[in-house]
């Protein structure tokens, strides 16, 4: 990173060798350290670390400001940024690299925020040898041996081998295929992770067919093996307004209730059958109603049921 962002000489007659010509012209890298020498007193740039060789430098933060070719290129890498997230309905992507992929930032924290549209949990506890040991071993390609508690206290000492991390609410889960297995890809809660070892020399065994976005797509991040189900739901108040902004799935179909009924709106599409859905379709409450499938709609009415009981006082 520390290349690219500050070059030192040799690097800059690289890319201005049409100016200075090859990095062999010794002429030319003279007219280049007079050029750094005369930027460097006029304040336009600066050394990284003076004492340090070869020399890197750096623009300065006032030159940034002024000139009007940073501007530009910083407008120009905006545009590229939008016209990548918006066709990808990406939005939440876009926001996170505005913030931390263009320098300088056209944006600060101050000024552009996401927040969850359900209600937070506080993040769960995890020792900091566990999750470093982690990171390390999914930037390495390398197998982990964890000793690790599932919710019945019980532990066991399984080597992984990751294949991705995911962050689920306020739980950061480890993707991985456990001892010699081949199938299926497992999910391993950081927190039970009491401790964690990268096994240097062993390399991860690596799928060829896993994909993180069809992992989640299929629900399998969600405790729940995805199965596609055709869902048709009457819908009124706030998410007669969502659903016709927000479909359930790019295949959504929605059309008008009749006048008489008590519902606004009737939406249809697929979509993955999954914990994450039925604890959207509580969490809706009366402004919703499962039409199908029959499963889930019984589901739906057998968990209303006995939350109404709680309250029968």
């Amino acid at each position: 990173m520390l290349h690219d962002e500050c070059p030192d000489g040799t690097r800059l007659q690289e890319i201005l060798s049409e100016v200075y010509g090859s990095r062999d012209n010794p002429s030319g890298r003279r007219a280049l350290e007079r050029d750094l020498q005369e930027l460097t007193k006029d304040g336009r740039i600066e050394a990284v670390d003076p004492l340090k060789k070869p020399r890197r430098y750096r623009r300065c933060a006032d030159d940034l400001d002024e000139d009007p070719l940073v501007g530009q290129y910083t407008l120009q890498q905006i545009r590229d940024l939008v016209a990548e997230a918006v066709p990808a309905k990406r939005l939440d992507r876009l926001w996170q690299r505005l913030l931390s992929e263009i320098d300088p930032p056209p944006l600060d924290e101050q000024r552009v925020r996401t927040i969850p549209d359900t209600f937070r949990l506080q993040p769960v506890e995890i020792y900091p040898a566990v999750l470093h040991a982690v990171i390390r071993a999914l930037a390495e390609h390398s197998a982990l041996q964890v000793l690790y508690e599932n919710a019945n206290a019980e532990r066991g000492e399984p080597i992984l081998h990751p294949q991705a991390l995911l962050q689920r609410g306020p739980i950061p889960y480890l993707v991985a295929l456990k001892n010699d297995e081949t199938a299926p890809f497992r999910l391993y809660a950081l927190h039970r992770m009491i401790r964690a070892e990268v096994l240097t020399g062993k390399v991860a065994r690596t799928a060829e067919n896993f994909d993180l976005d069809a992992f989640i797509r299929d629900g399998k991040g969600d405790f729940g093996e995805g199965e596609l189900v055709k869902l048709e739901l009457r819908v009124r108040g706030y998410l007669d307004t969502v659903l016709r902004v927000c479909p359930l799935s790019a295949d959504q179909k929605i059309e008008d209730e009749p006048e008489d009924s008590d519902f606004t709106l009737r939406a249809c599409a697929q979509v993955p059958s999954t914990g994450q859905l039925l604890r959207w379709l509580l969490g809706a409450g009366d402004n919703l109603e499962v039409l199908a499938p029959e499963e889930l709609r019984h589901v739906v009415a057998m968990q209303a049921a006995k939350m109404a009981a709680l309250y029968q006082e």
